[in-house]
């Protein structure tokens, strides 16, 4: 069986390619036609097709090996990766936003068959990547980078419906200014899609806590291993996608060494398997535990239990 990340490369290198090859041919469609729509829609798929590029080239960054450099490895590559292409997502939706209020200022001729089948189009090759990302990002365990190429597919594949209907009423109607009327509802929908990923990204970076993590729920689930008395400055991030991290300090009675460690191999494998927290660093501390106690000082002078499977 070959490796996810060699399957999503080749997947997203196709549809770099495919969707470079339909951009061309919408943007020169759209300035034949002088439709506003297709050539707003020929720009957010540009947008794509770079956003696709460096998708690639995060999945490829991050199957690069950690180094005392780079500890974590080049997860994190991915995520950066995805907060560039919410914002790229944002720069175009505002300059669509632009190009529609002037084109209402000064309207023009549209072809409408040519807006409905070259939309017509987008929404076949668009929907086709979107599968196609779709499939790649659950195979990545939801891995936001893909997830954040797809939502760009998505999008695209709205906004060319979209161009289809204003062509329909372009055509039935005579009224070209549902060109650039259209053209908001795409900067509306390139926007919308965009605020999840972006704000996604942003708090893995901030180092926020996991979507989906329950932190009371983690707590309790702690205390509720035996020998563990309290939990404190427990602390959980993502590393990168399908990596997360945990560190905190336990509280137990006082109990020999060995024990002490059944207790953190215990917290480990509950995180591991019930929280998928895959990297944990667990300190121990002895409950009423003095300074000068003997026992104290040998379990400083242990090292904190630290798992790490990518």
């Amino acid at each position: 069986m070959e490796p996810h990340s060699d399957v999503s490369g080749r997947t997203l290198g196709s549809a770099v390619v495919l969707t470079v090859a339909f951009v061309a041919a919408e943007a020169l469609c759209g300035w034949l036609g002088h439709s506003l729509a297709l050539m707003s829609d020929a720009g957010h798929n540009l947008a794509d097709a770079a956003a696709l590029g460096l998708t690639w080239y995060a999945v490829w960054m991050a199957d690069k090996p950690a180094h005392h450099g780079m500890t974590y490895g080049y997860h994190r590559v991915g995520i950066m990766a995805a907060l560039a292409n919410a914002v790229s997502l944002v720069v175009i939706a505002l300059l669509i936003v632009w190009e529609a209020f002037d084109r209402l200022r000064h309207p023009a001729p549209v072809s409408a068959g040519l807006m409905i089948a070259v939309a017509a189009v987008g929404i076949l090759v668009n929907g086709m990547i979107g599968v196609w990302l779709h499939n790649a990002s659950r195979r990545e365990h939801n891995d936001l980078n893909i997830r954040a190429a797809y939502v760009h597919m998505v999008g695209d594949a709205l906004s060319a419906l979209g161009v289809v209907i204003a062509g329909v009423v372009v055509a039935v109607t005579g009224r070209s200014a549902a060109d650039p009327i259209l053209s908001f509802l795409i900067a509306g929908l390139i926007l919308w899609s965009s605020w999840g990923v972006m704000r996604e990204s942003v708090m893995v970076l901030l180092e926020g806590t996991p979507v989906g993590t329950d932190m009371a729920a983690l707590v309790d689930a702690m205390k509720g291993v035996g020998g563990v008395l309290d939990v404190h400055d427990l602390h959980v991030w993502t590393v990168g996608p399908g990596v997360l991290a945990c560190s905190c300090h336990v509280v137990v009675a006082e109990q020999s060494i060995r024990e002490g460690q059944q207790v953190l191999r215990a917290v480990a494998r509950l995180m591991e398997h019930r929280f998928r927290i895959t990297h944990t660093t667990v300190q121990v501390e002895v409950e009423g535990c003095e300074p000068n106690d003997t026992y104290c000082r040998a379990q400083r002078r242990q090292p904190a239990l630290s798992r790490h499977r990518h």
